[in-house]
């Protein structure tokens, strides 16, 4: 798979982060949310209990605050960005460790602030938290047979992007680690929501600009 150059934000949006966007829009706040404050001390954790489709209303506010095209990340651009080119099962390589990233086996059983297993849990590209804590949304839907029916050299693929299932990636606090390889994936729907699903942004560099 061959991919053009893109950008993808280091950490996952938290909920200071999101909180911009509800004070800017008046768009619905998370169900784990009072009075359209994120809970106490959580600033810097991952903004959870948002669907698909809230993360596209966020994108499109960026969008426009930056005058950039900010999106969600492809599944195959979220790959990389966890991976890296060797074909690693963890963002850091193929030995699993507790002390990088926050899977069931660290028994923490809630999203812990973006960066704390950082740098020691990052990816070859410096991306944190891309396995464990929360589940990622991608822009694609979710095919079974996507892999399977890609051709060799393929150049920045995207899944079908009419349908109702979406792609998450990434495992998270409440799954184990084999949830949270860097090929794992799994899917849900446009509307779905969770306490352990969250998501980062991308954009293409030719969109920078």
């Amino acid at each position: 798979v061959c991919l053009s150059e893109f950008y993808i934000s280091k950490y996952p949006i938290t909920n200071r982060e999101y909180q911009l966007f509800i004070q800017e829009t008046g768009y619905i706040s998370p169900k784990d949310w009072g009075n359209n404050q994120y809970p106490q001390g959580k600033e810097a954790h991952p903004v959870v209990h948002v669907s698909w489709e809230d993360t596209k209303y966020y994108c499109e506010w960026l969008s426009q605050k930056t005058s950039k095209l900010y999106r969600l990340p492809t599944e195959s651009e979220w790959e990389k960005a966890s991976r890296g080119t060797d074909g690693r099962i963890w963002p850091w390589g193929n030995e699993f460790n507790t002390q990088n990233a926050n899977t069931s086996e660290v028994k923490i059983k809630t999203t812990t602030p973006v960066g704390q297993f950082s740098p020691q849990g990052d990816s070859p590209y410096g991306c944190t938290d891309m396995t464990g804590n929360v589940w990622e949304w991608c822009l694609d839907c979710f095919t079974e047979d996507e892999y399977s029916n890609r051709n060799d050299g393929v150049s920045n693929p995207v899944g079908a992007l009419q349908g109702e299932l979406r792609v998450i990636r990434g495992g998270s606090f409440f799954y184990l680690k084999g949830n949270a390889r860097c090929s794992r994936r799994l899917r849900l729907g446009l509307t779905g929501r969770s306490d352990d699903i969250g998501f980062r942004v991308a954009i293409s560099v030719t969109d920078k600009d």
